[in-house]
């Protein structure tokens, strides 16, 4: 876990500063695509079903849409080509690490893998990173501080409880990652509602209608078609 954390997060924002914003979203929001593949070559029960695959595939095309009312898409330059495949290859390892996590370690404390992962892998990576960028001592207001501790306290939750369903009997990995396709959802309504001048556009409101829509869909038939298969059994 400690090497998804260095392999992921130094691919991510390399690759990041590399790409345009609205770019970065597409391949970011790429993820549930990447997990579905990954998890069928990792485990047998995960199957690369029709429905699994339309859902993805609407989602895809949701995430774009969201991205394109945001920004136009631009590729030109070796760089940004570049970029794309870093963040392709952050995709591969979290995908991989969420598989290990549902296989490999059930009856270990989500707390304990959240805590040692993030904690020993940004360790590694902010030694690695001074002699790339160097040390620089800036005096910050205690506002940063605080928001800091905010976000680091509450980025280690969210690991805590996505790991905590990783581990749940019966949870299949690809499935679970669809919902990260709310992400752009969530992030869109937020700067509209916080960031000033950001203002709703028709085709980011097509694309959430398109996430939401599909990701209802899968599971409402996916909980019909559970209790026929408990009927078979």
């Amino acid at each position: 876990m400690v090497l998804q954390t260095l392999i992921n997060y130094s691919l991510f924002y390399f690759g990041l500063d590399l790409v345009p914003g609205a770019l970065g979203a597409v391949i970011v929001g790429s993820q549930p695509l990447v997990t579905a593949v990954v998890a069928a070559m990792m485990h047998n029960e995960e199957n690369l079903t029709k429905k699994k695959i339309i859902t993805i595939i609407f989602g895809i095309s949701g995430v774009i849409l969201i991205s394109a009312g945001r920004q136009a898409f631009r590729l030109g330059t070796a760089m940004e080509f570049l970029g794309v495949i870093m963040i392709l290859g952050a995709n591969i390892a979290t995908a991989t690490s969420n598989v290990i996590v549902s296989l490999k370690t059930r009856g270990i404390n989500p707390l304990v893998i959240s805590s040692f992962s993030l904690g020993t892998g940004g360790l590694i990576l902010y030694l690695v990173s001074l002699p790339v960028e160097g040390y620089t001592h800036a005096d910050k207001p205690m506002v940063y501080w605080l928001d800091l501790l905010w976000l680091s306290f509450m980025s280690a939750y969210a690991f805590s409880l996505w790991y905590k369903l990783l581990q749940r009997p019966g949870v299949r990995v690809s499935e679970l990652n669809l919902w990260k396709f709310i992400i752009p959802v969530v992030g869109a309504v937020l700067s509209w509602l916080l960031v000033p001048g950001e203002n709703p556009e028709w085709l980011t409101i097509i694309g959430m209608i398109i996430i939401t829509g599909s990701l209802i869909l899968f599971f409402l038939n996916n909980r019909k078609a559970s209790p026929k298969a408990n009927t078979v059994k």
